[in-house]
């Protein structure tokens, strides 16, 4: 089981507005700031971290579990908005299991950030 995680941002104040704006429809908030990072989580308890630092070349991959597909397609219109690049809209993505409703984002610093739900219908 995974503890946190954290990703390298070129700009912490822009990626911090970002990801305030765009995890906000799965209930994640702004936890925790330092000098050259933050912590977003659920409830008090950060688990996605951003720290200042050369972003992975190439970008990384992180993935968010919800329980419902519409938060699914809040997150997306949210991040878009939030100045996400679309790499890919909400809808099942049947190659992976049949009920792997996913959505895909591009941030700031090339990750790409994904939103999955694994229940059946909205």
């Amino acid at each position: 089981m995974l503890d946190h995680i954290s990703l390298n941002v070129k700009n912490t104040t822009k990626s911090r507005k970002f990801f305030a704006k765009a995890l906000a429809p799965l209930g994640y908030r702004l936890v925790m700031t330092y000098p050259g990072g933050a912590g977003f989580g659920i409830a008090g308890k950060p688990d996605f971290w951003i720290r200042k630092g050369k972003p992975t070349p190439g970008g990384s991959h992180v993935a968010f579990q919800s329980a419902a597909r519409k938060k699914v397609d809040h997150f997306h219109t949210a991040a878009v908005k939030a100045g996400g690049k679309d790499n890919g809209k909400p809808g099942v993505r049947g190659h992976y299991a049949p009920t792997y409703y996913a959505a895909f984002v591009i941030d700031p610093d090339g990750n790409n950030i994904e939103v999955v739900c694994h229940k059946k219908g909205h």
